[in-house]
């Protein structure tokens, strides 16, 4: 099972959502930025469970230990190892998926796979591996923001199920999204969204909906121009979290509806640098970095575990009816936003160092 991402800022994260705990290895983190386990808290305390009343009420505090790669303050250059341990693992809440398979999961492919999965609580397929990814994204962080003061990333809830906001991409700021438990800066639809998402949970039922991201600070230059495209990693990123359905960058689909006139990004002098009128290319012209803020949207399904009787079958092929049970969101978005954030910078950062590395004069 490959559990590793990257090329120079490499990560691996491993652990199970009901063992003694989750974490993260980071291999290629360059040596002396400063880095104290509070850099990384703030992180996991956007992602973890119970932080509000519309997401999972498993009562983690997600506190996490470095163990290795840091020194006074300082990365060392060596890998940096990321623990953190569960504490609030109740797997006697999931026997009856012992033999079932959940519909929508992935209990059915795993065994498929591998003849044998983890049903405590879905094992590897857990979003609850994505602390790893937040670990090491703060970590991302670090670097980027040392060495491009101005590199920062926003990500919101765009939508859910049918609720869209309206939010201005140039001005949004994380202060403004972190007022919401929803996570979405548009304070009427964020109050409908709270409103749908409690009743869903009051149903037994889930919903999705959108993501959107907007990068600043990029310098022009990051990317290659073939298979390892920017836009391809920010969308194989993007789509490796759990119960994500999609993914777009710039005008996306809605750019077919339009001719190539209206869409094309004239360029422009400002400031001494060269820019574009327009920002219909999301950021990235050719699979590289263009020095225009990167935006892109993520698509996420409804959660696949409701609280209702559902049909399915066992490893015994006997179809069978199946009451899910345990502690789960209603709907994913609020905690998926740091999940987000963290994978595009774990992208921008292995492209930081590659265009560093291929550039060194």
């Amino acid at each position: 099972m490959s559990s590793q991402f990257g090329v120079l800022f490499r990560v691996a994260t491993w652990g199970e959502s009901h063992g003694g705990g989750v974490g993260v290895t980071i291999d290629g983190c360059p040596a002396r930025i400063p880095l104290a386990p509070e850099d990384i808290q703030a992180d996991l305390d956007r992602r973890r469970p119970g932080q509000s009343e519309i997401v999972t009420q498993r009562a983690e505090a997600d506190r996490c230990e470095i163990l290795s790669g840091v020194f006074e303050g300082r990365t060392l250059g060596t890998p940096i190892a990321v623990l953190v341990r569960n504490t609030d693992a109740r797997p006697e809440a999931y026997r009856e998926m012992e033999h079932a398979f959940r519909p929508s999961h992935a209990d059915y492919t795993y065994q498929a796979k591998y003849g044998i999965r983890n049903w405590q609580g879905g094992g590897r397929s857990s979003a609850r591996e994505t602390i790893g990814r937040v670990a090491a994204g703060a970590v991302a962080k670090k670097v980027l923001r040392t060495h491009l003061p101005a590199f920062e990333t926003v990500a919101f809830v765009q939508s859910v199920h049918r609720i869209e906001a309206q939010v201005d991409l140039g001005s949004v700021t994380g202060a403004q999204v972190e007022q919401s438990i929803v996570r979405c800066p548009d304070p009427e639809a964020s109050e409908q969204m709270i409103a749908l998402i409690k009743q869903m949970r009051k149903e037994g039922n889930s919903v999705g909906g959108v993501l959107s991201c907007v990068i600043r600070g990029v310098p022009p230059g990051l990317g290659e121009p073939v298979f390892d495209r920017l836009e391809a990693d920010l969308a194989k990123a993007m789509l490796s979290l759990p119960a994500t359905k999609g993914f777009e960058i710039g005008s996306g689909f809605a750019g077919c509806l339009i001719t190539g006139a209206e869409h094309n990004d004239a360029f422009e002098m400002r400031e001494g640098h060269v820019r574009t009128a327009t920002n219909r290319s999301g950021g990235v012209q050719g699979g590289i970095s263009n020095g225009e803020d990167i935006v892109f949207r993520v698509a996420f399904k409804p959660t696949a575990t409701i609280l209702r009787p559902q049909s399915t079958v066992n490893d015994q092929g006997q179809e069978v009816q199946l009451a899910a049970r345990g502690r789960h969101d209603p709907c994913v978005l609020p905690r998926a936003v740091p999940m987000v954030e963290a994978m595009a910078a774990l992208v921008l950062c292995d492209h930081w160092l590659r265009q560093r590395a291929q550039n060194m004069t």
